[in-house]
């Protein structure tokens, strides 16, 4: 098992996950966090750390994709280990359906 982050993610991008990481296996996207499932402990400290509820473990059902996802870009993107603030409006989009259709972008954000 491991963590991953899903669409309620996108256009928020909070990062209280990523400051207790402890093996720094977040990467960033122009409007969200991925988790590298490689890296990932599974430890779960940063689960309940998401104020957006977007990070969940892959073994729950209909999580493939997101598996994929956080795959694909955790090794495109750059690596991000020290919190930073959420997107403006992130508050607006949190709790959003169809974010990943609407709003993903696989632009890289700016990692550390």
């Amino acid at each position: 098992m491991t963590y991953i982050v899903t669409d309620n993610c996108i256009m928020c991008k909070y990062t209280d996950c990523v400051e207790v990481c402890p093996v720094d296996c977040f990467y960033e996207g122009e409007n969200m966090l991925v988790i590298h499932p490689d890296e990932c402990i599974d430890c779960g400290v940063c689960e309940p750390e998401c104020p957006a509820e977007a990070i969940v473990p892959d073994t729950e059902p209909g999580n493939e994709k997101w598996l994929e996802l956080n795959t694909k870009f955790a090794e495109i993107w750059p690596n991000i280990t020290e919190k930073r603030d959420q997107m403006p409006d992130a508050e607006k989009y949190d709790g959003e359906t169809g974010k990943l259709e609407k709003h993903f972008s696989e632009a890289p954000g700016e990692g550390d």
